[in-house]
């Protein structure tokens, strides 16, 4: 059974990250330079939630407000369920699925050491299928 530890094993585990008092408008800026739709806000080195493309569309576009007066911490989202790296991923898969989110943070000891995105999750899951096939094919031809 595969395991959020093979997520990180094979994404990494570096994350973006900014802080609650950064402008919208720097935070997507950093979105689009690195090509990614979430960051982690931290403070004082501890997570504390993450912003979205769909928290900015939502709770930015949609309201009329101003992206370079509204900061991080007035739109992130801070109810995340975490996760550790010894959890599986069809566990991931439940969390995303009863909250309705797309991100996992991924926690050891009160540490942020990663983050596990609904695109992981789905790719683990291919991967996952297809070494099955594999083995099964293997074994047809054996």
């Amino acid at each position: 059974m595969r395991k959020v530890s093979d997520i990180l094993a094979r994404k990494g585990t570096r994350v973006s990250m900014v802080l609650p008092d950064t402008n919208v408008i720097e935070a997507l800026q950093l979105m689009a330079e690195q090509n990614i739709g979430s960051l982690v806000v931290v403070s004082d080195n501890q997570f504390v939630g993450i912003l979205t493309e769909r928290d900015y569309s939502r709770k930015v576009v949609l309201k009329g407000r101003n992206s370079s007066d509204t900061t991080v911490a007035e739109i992130m989202t801070t109810d995340f369920p975490p996760v550790t790296p010894s959890d599986t991923v069809e566990h991931c898969m439940q969390l995303m699925s009863l909250h309705h989110i797309r991100y996992l943070p991924v926690i050891v000891e009160d540490e942020l050491v990663g983050i596990v995105s609904m695109n992981d999750v789905v790719t683990e899951t291919i991967l996952n299928q297809e070494e099955t096939i594999s083995q099964l094919q293997i074994y047809i031809q054996s």
